[in-house]
Formats: C-alpha cells, structure tokens, sequence
C-alpha cells in the first residue's frame, strides 16, 4: 500500500512547466490557478495581454510561479514564440493545456463561411498547432509531456445552434486519440477533458445561455441538476497533467454532472 506522501507525490506538479491556452479568464484562469498550486511554474496566455498580465500577478501574490504572453492559437509562428518564451522563461515545456476556444451559435441553414471557419481555427487547428510545436519541444527534452485538450460533451451529443463547435470538439477528440497513439512509446501523453455545462459561458454564447429555457434545459439534462463550477476542472486537469495516470492515454474524461450518462 502507498503510503500517504507517496499518493501526493502522485499529483505534485513541482519541477513542472505548464502551459495554459486562453487563460486569461474563464475556465482557462481556473486551471491555471490549479496548476500553480499543484507546484507548476505556469505560462498564461491568450490575446488579450491586460487579462493574462493581471492573472499571472495574481498567481503570484497567492505563491505561485507564472509569467504571461500574447499568442494567437490560429496562428503557427506566434504558437512557436509561446513555446520559445517558455523555455527561455522556465527552461522547459511538461504540460500543455489547449484551452483557448470561441463559438457561433447559429442554426445549420444560417452558418456563414465565415463562422465556420473562424471556430474551427481556433477550435481544432489552433489545438494542433499547439500541440504539435509543444510536442517537438517534449521531444527535444527527452523526458516526456502531458497534452490536454478541452473538448466538450458537444463532441458526442447533438446540441441546436452548434453545428460547427460540435464539428471542431469531435475532431478535437479524434486528434486527441491519434497523437496519443503517435507519441505514447515517446513519453507523451495526450487526453481531453470534456466539460459539461459551466457557470463560465465563452466567448459568442453569452446571449444564448442569458435564456431562461436555456438554463432550465441544463438544469433538468444534468443528473446533478447544476452547473459545474470552473474550479471543478481544476482535479481533473491536474491528474492527467501529473504522474498519477501515468498509463493513461488518449482518454476523453466527461466532467459534466452526469449529462452524457443520460
């Protein structure tokens, strides 16, 4: 039997550097602030340089290591200065969290080109261009890493409105399980957590979950009849980040109150 030390040392995340995309706020903040606390030196990042300068100070003064960056996820030369500003920051890259995500909420006949293309560079190609340039870097350190991308019960269900988000996090399950097959005998592990309904609402959706009939629907398809609250991504984040599923790969884990199991 392990003895207590020997199971938290199974979730310490000390020695570790993560990444966050799209950690500005939101869902992204919180497991930011997860792994700061779990022991990892964490890169903040999204667009937006006020929200990830702010967040990184925040972990800070609560005891945590962090600095933050822009990047653009849609595009490849700013995913590689993510990259190369963390090495040069904190010497490394462990973790990867593909987090940074927008949606359009349209009815199928009404999405625009312009929609679906704008969610599926940001929701699925961004995810790669990510994963691909932090993977060449776990590579070149020989030690291994941890992916985790933020997919979405929207993977395996059909929800009105959502036709292209729904495309991207299938396809951000699909990724998942083939870079985890391509890169599992290199020491890199790659899984997604699929979130449910959250009190945090991302960006292009606000108006839709402002409806009432919209919250009665969540509240009486989730078993747990609530919405999940940002920090419960936090344990989740942290087990696939660290060496307690150190024989997991390519999993998708549904932290969704039970919705999927209806």
């Amino acid at each position: 039997m392990l003895a207590d030390s020997s199971i938290t040392r199974l979730f310490d995340l000390s020695n570790h550097v993560a990444i966050v995309t799209g950690s500005g706020r939101g869902l992204g903040a919180a497991i930011a602030r997860g792994l700061a606390a779990a022991g990892a030196s964490v890169m903040v990042c999204s667009r937006t340089r006020a929200e990830v300068d702010q967040m990184a100070h925040d972990i800070i003064r609560s005891g945590g290591k962090a600095a933050a960056t822009v990047v653009d996820t849609r595009d490849r030369e700013s995913c590689q200065r993510l990259i190369d500003a963390t090495v040069a920051r904190f010497g490394r890259v462990d973790v990867l969290v593909n987090n940074a995500g927008i949606d359009v909420i349209a009815p199928a006949e009404d999405l625009t080109d312009e929609g679906w293309e704008q969610v599926l560079a940001t929701d699925l190609k961004g995810y790669f261009i990510c994963s691909q340039v932090a993977a060449r870097q776990m590579l070149s350190q020989g030690s291994g890493g941890s992916i985790i991308n933020n997919s979405s019960i929207c993977s395996i269900i059909g929800v009105q409105g959502l036709t292209v988000y729904s495309a991207a996090k299938g396809g951000v399950n699909q990724l998942t399980r083939v870079m985890a097959v391509e890169w599992a005998q290199r020491g890199i592990r790659v899984n997604a957590i699929a979130p449910g309904y959250f009190e945090n609402v991302m960006q292009g959706a606000t108006d839709e979950h402002a409806r009432s009939e919209k919250q009665k629907q969540v509240i009486t398809f989730t078993p747990m009849a609530r919405r999940g609250r940002p920090e419960e991504l936090i344990g989740p984040v942290i087990f696939l980040a660290s060496s307690a599923s150190s024989y997991v790969t390519g999993a998708i884990l549904f932290v969704d109150g039970g919705y999927t199991a209806m």
